[in-house]
């Protein structure tokens, strides 16, 4: 049976004519000798979701790691290659991962709040090293309260910011490290499959809040669920066995594939 059809947003833009925010060139990311993605170049548009699809262990969240160099933190992990952002090499020699972090944010499958500090307090945890570098500006409590409004969370939690973290519901905990990613004011978020764990409500919650989020910051989000890519990105890059087989506009590579094997993936004869 194939998958039902989907309909792409009305924004998806054109890859060719976006302004460019990341920029890979072969890169390979490897586990030991393993090679998890191999000669990937791919050039991501500023201010717009880029979904990446493929069936699992095709090297999604590999990839989506190795553009804030949390790849390397896995023992035995190195990357080949090159990414840039914003025109600025993360790789290499003086580049310093942890400060690459502060402006790449990431958001995992699973809600990870700090479970011994307050709602307040989680989103405020990356504001000290940001603060001392002079890379953010703005009182402590404006920046919660800013980070928390972006995330769609703030009339939900304005009561209850000394409250811990684990007090509110998995699609509250889900915004709230959304909102604390965002609390530095990175200029890309980095979601891999931020809504996997979540009930149906919740799940639409965080799709609206992605889609607003294109405005002001580059998202890049893992999924293994096409109608979500369909109904949030404006690009999708379509990954098998580690190599990138095509990336396009949403609507382009849901509606004409130009690789036979997308095409197969997309109308549900395998993955």
């Amino acid at each position: 049976m194939t998958a039902p059809a989907v309909q792409p947003p009305e924004s998806s833009i054109a890859v060719d004519k976006a302004k460019p925010c990341i920029v890979t060139r072969d890169l390979s990311a490897y586990f030991g000798d393993t090679a998890a993605v191999r000669n990937v170049s791919i050039t991501i548009p500023q201010q717009a979701v880029t979904a990446i699809i493929g069936p699992s262990g095709c090297g999604k969240s590999t990839l989506l790691r190795c553009l804030n160099r949390m790849h390397e933190t896995v023992p035995g992990a190195r990357v080949e290659g090159s990414v840039e952002i914003l025109g600025s090499a993360i790789y290499g020699d003086g580049t310093n991962p942890i400060a690459v972090r502060r402006h790449v944010g990431m958001v995992f499958q699973r809600p990870t709040p700090f479970p011994t500090m307050s709602i307040r307090a989680n989103v405020a945890a990356g504001l000290r090293i940001a603060a001392k570098k002079g890379e953010i500006s703005g009182s402590t409590d404006e920046i919660v309260e800013e980070a928390l409004r972006r995330a769609g969370l703030w009339e939900e939690v304005k009561d209850r910011l000394s409250e811990s973290a684990t007090a509110i519901s998995g699609g509250q905990q889900q915004r709230l490290c959304i909102a604390r990613a965002l609390a530095t004011r990175p200029r890309v978020i980095l979601l891999d499959e931020p809504t996997a764990s979540l009930d149906p409500l919740s799940t639409q919650k965080v799709e609206e809040l992605v889609y607003d989020l294109r405005k002001t910051v580059t998202v890049v989000i893992v999924t293994h669920n096409m109608q979500q890519a369909a109904r949030i990105s404006d690009c999708t890059a379509f990954l098998l066995a580690g190599e990138l087989i095509e990336f396009d506009s949403t609507r382009e590579l849901f509606t004409a594939p130009k690789d036979s094997q997308t095409e197969a993936y997309v109308t549900g004869r395998f993955g």
